[in-house]
């Protein structure tokens, strides 16, 4: 790789920053570029990390030479990016939930791949090593056919009135626990069996947040016969940080897994995975993989050394625009569901 990888950040928030961190510890990659309104933020990366910067997309496609960008930005703003960006004919990594509604999903998701492009969305669960080795159990059939799930997810997001400022407030913005953490749920349960068939007795709740939800209960529905449930608190004051719990049973046992480990309840021994009957634990340090450079999680750099393989080997992308469309039709049923259940207790 004589000639290193140059990308391009558009939006240089949170997670902006740690892709920035990620990417130039990569092989072969050069972050050249940023955008963001901040003048302070590329005042400082213009002058201590010495990369181009602008105010806004625009600027950042028209006055830089790129091979692809990564997109994190709310997604309210990502249809019009994407167009630009499409437009240049750039592979671009998106972060989740990449869009607002399944039709930009769809068109997008099909325009990038009719295009030849490299599309990918950070669901970063699906490079955590817990949830890759726990699925390929499920797909060896340790626990026999999977029944039911149950896909989780918690955290100290908005734990206090905060009233209407800033983007998570609105869901026009990308706000709400759905958008913001239920889709990782969602994805959660994609990631191991595909996208459910339908939703159904969906409630949305508020505790702090006046015109979104915080708190998302459903149930998920597979026309094989397959069903969980979905429990999703973004107020819960118990968790430290954002925590995904996922737990299948299935015919011959269960399996309960986070980030951080698994227990698995087997009927009887299993050799080939060296696990016993009655439970069995095992923790990330048993299966985890290595990477280059570590940024809050093992699997923050996997995904985007996966996007540069991608890019540069053709390796099969985790997660495209394809996928992430198929998360926000499950969203619009949540919302759906929850706005008809409503109507019927009205008119009761």
């Amino acid at each position: 790789m004589t000639t290193p990888l140059k990308l391009g950040i558009i939006g240089a928030g949170r997670m902006g920053i740690t892709h920035f961190s990620i990417a130039n510890a990569l092989d072969g990659v050069s972050v050249a570029s940023v955008a963001d309104p901040s003048k302070l933020i590329t005042t400082m990366l213009g002058k201590y990390a010495k990369v181009g910067t602008y105010k806004d997309y625009k600027g950042l496609l028209k006055g830089e030479e790129l091979d692809g960008v990564l997109v994190c930005t709310p997604p309210a703003f990502n249809p019009e990016i994407l167009d630009a960006v499409l437009e240049r004919r750039l592979h671009v990594f998106c972060e989740k939930p990449f869009v607002l509604n399944a039709a930009d999903g769809a068109r997008f998701a099909s325009a990038y791949d009719q295009a030849g492009l490299v599309n990918q969305v950070g669901y970063v669960n699906r490079w955590n090593d817990m949830f890759t080795h726990t699925r390929q159990l499920v797909e060896d059939g340790l626990i026999g056919a999977p029944l039911r799930f149950r896909s989780e997810m918690f955290s100290p997001t908005i734990i206090r009135d905060v009233g209407d400022a800033g983007w998570r407030a609105s869901h026009a913005n990308g706000g709400g626990a759905v958008f913001e953490m239920a889709s990782h749920a969602i994805d959660l349960i994609a990631y191991f069996f595909g996208a459910p068939d339908r939703v159904g007795g969906t409630s949305l709740s508020k505790v702090y947040s006046k015109q979104v939800e915080d708190i998302v209960s459903t149930s998920l529905f597979y026309d094989s016969g397959l069903a969980g449930t979905m429990y999703v608190n973004w107020s819960d004051a118990s968790f430290r940080k954002p925590t995904n719990k996922f737990e299948v049973f299935g015919s011959e046992g269960k399996l309960q897994v986070d980030q951080h480990g698994a227990k698995i309840h087997l009927k009887e021994a299993n050799e080939k995975h060296g696990l016993k009957e009655g439970w069995n634990q095992l923790y990330i340090t048993d299966v985890h993989s290595s990477v280059p450079f570590y940024v809050r999680g093992i699997e923050y750099t996997a995904q985007l050394a996966d996007f540069v393989a991608s890019i540069r080997e053709g390796k099969p992308v985790r997660c495209t625009f394809a996928d992430a469309a198929a998360n926000l039709r499950v969203i619009e049923q949540l919302f759906a569901d929850d706005a008809a259940i409503r109507r019927a207790g009205a008119a009761a």
